[in-house]
């Protein structure tokens, strides 16, 4: 009774099915549908070693090409890829006092560093809103959606971007790299500079953005009463091209591995030719010359 009314409720957790339990059928049958038809058309004409021999390699060399693809192309999308370069918030300073920092190159970037102009607001505000606004769930909702750390906005009008700040390179908030000019840098990422960046924002006098019904809104802005906060940014070059790059040596190996079969398997019959020829000449030499006899 139990397993009917089970039955007639479905499936409560869909997610065990699909995609898990799906996609790993679905990888199965298409290895042993492409990779096993080759193969067994190789051992039908070669025999099953030299035809496993000779699918091994074509299969590993075609690998090793898409490796390089996937590590050579610029936007390597639907390929495997490690994390995309962001900035981190690492730090929050009260005050905007950026001297009270841990970070030396942070501690002297009003000074050193370059103050980032009007036209990247809007980038900076983007980046801004994930890391120190709360996200909302809808009524009902069972998402789990994480929180950054220095979340304190519940909605990302509450504050204003006043001033930023950068140093160690490049231009706050773009994905190029100064160094190489390439949006994906091939020098490893312990032979970079550290970037930094600092933004001060202040809350919105929320009084003065009321207005009359019918008088243009004026613009934000802060609220002299409540202090200044200052988030520091370091700049993650990510791990895009690493996994293409783990994916290229192990393939390589097993290529390497399935041509150096091949050519112990050709120089083992080259051997046994050899041996065979050898055994004939032999043979020929130890038996007597017969001659004719007269009649």
């Amino acid at each position: 009774m139990r397993a009917l009314v089970l039955a007639v409720e479905g499936i409560k957790n869909r997610d065990l099915w699909y995609p898990t339990i799906l996609g790993v059928l679905v990888v199965i049958a298409a290895v042993g549908l492409f990779c096993g038809t080759v193969y067994m058309l190789l051992a039908t004409n070669l025999g099953a070693r030299l035809g496993f021999l000779v699918a091994v390699a074509g299969l590993s060399g075609f690998l090793v090409i898409l490796s390089l693809l996937w590590l050579s192309t610029a936007s390597p999308l639907n390929t495997l890829k490690g994390r995309i370069p962001q900035w981190r918030a690492v730090e929050s300073l009260k005050g905007g006092d950026v001297a009270r920092s841990s970070i030396p190159a942070v501690q002297t970037i009003k000074t050193t560093g370059k103050k980032v102009d009007l036209a990247e607001q809007a980038n900076i505000k983007a980046a801004v809103d994930q890391v120190i606004v709360q996200p909302s769930l809808e009524t009902g909702s069972s998402e789990v959606t994480a929180t950054s750390r220095f979340a304190v906005y519940e909605s990302a009008t509450d504050y204003i971007v006043k001033n930023a700040y950068e140093t160690g390179g490049g231009n706050l908030f773009s994905e190029v790299d100064v160094q190489t000019g390439s949006p994906f840098p091939w020098i490893h990422v312990s032979l970079h500079k550290p970037r930094y960046g600092t933004i001060d924002i202040c809350p919105v006098d929320t009084a003065k953005a009321i207005v009359p019904i019918g008088d243009p809104i004026p613009d934000p802005v802060c609220d002299a009463s409540k202090p200044i906060q200052t988030l520091v940014f370091e700049r993650d070059l990510g791990s895009v091209r690493v996994p293409p790059f783990v994916a290229l040596v192990a393939f390589s190996i097993l290529f390497g591995l399935s041509l150096l079969g091949l050519h112990w398997r050709e120089r083992d019959l080259m051997a046994r030719e050899a041996a065979a020829g050898a055994e004939v000449e032999r043979a020929a030499a130890a038996t007597p010359e017969r001659t004719p006899e007269k009649v």
